[in-house]
């Protein structure tokens, strides 16, 4: 059996038990969620997919910490996938570090996913756009520096600044993903 056919199999439709005709069912996305580093906004913007910091309130970088993954990336990780959750509808979450490559990591991803014949259920998301200078140095200081005492104050007030803008990149992605998902 040959890799195509098994990651097909493996991909999962959730029914309706009641269909009937009329009915659709939802098919089940990958969602990955990429920045530079894959420790601050592409975490922060999982963690809000996800529902483990609530949207409507700005968090404190207490409650960042509290996010896995968020400022504890190492360079064993760049380019590494890692799984951060499933959401309620089964979607799975992950974010991915991508140092300099830009767009074109996500345009790599959706390559595979195209030639493996799975474009349809995976979603790419640079949040390198909502990033603001504080972020960027901050993170910088705290991750590729090990400067962590002087980083991390700075990250904490970019991503403050910047959590509105994730917010709306998250309720973009959410959007996307219910177009996508349905199937006739």
């Amino acid at each position: 059996m040959s890799f195509r056919i098994r990651l097909r199999q493996r991909l999962v439709y959730l029914c309706n038990p009641y269909a009937t005709k009329r009915s659709f069912c939802v098919r089940v996305m990958k969602i990955i969620y990429h920045c530079f580093g894959g420790s601050h906004s592409s975490v922060l913007a999982a963690a809000l997919h996800l529902g483990l910091i609530d949207k409507n309130k700005v968090p404190g970088m207490s409650e960042m910490m509290k996010i896995p993954y968020f400022d504890k990336t190492t360079n064993a990780d760049f380019g590494s996938i890692r799984l951060m959750g499933i959401d309620e509808y089964h979607n799975e979450i992950y974010v991915l570090g991508k140092k300099n490559l830009g767009k074109r990591y996500g345009n790599i991803l959706m390559g595979i996913a195209e030639i493996l014949g799975v474009k349809e259920e995976l979603l790419t998301v640079d949040c390198m756009s909502r990033v603001n200078w504080s972020m960027k140095i901050g993170g910088f200081t705290s991750r590729r520096m090990g400067w962590v005492s002087l980083g991390r104050p700075v990250l904490g007030k970019g991503t403050e600044a910047a959590f509105l803008d994730l917010v709306n990149l998250v309720e973009i992605t959410r959007m996307k993903v219910m177009k996508k998902v349905q199937v006739r």
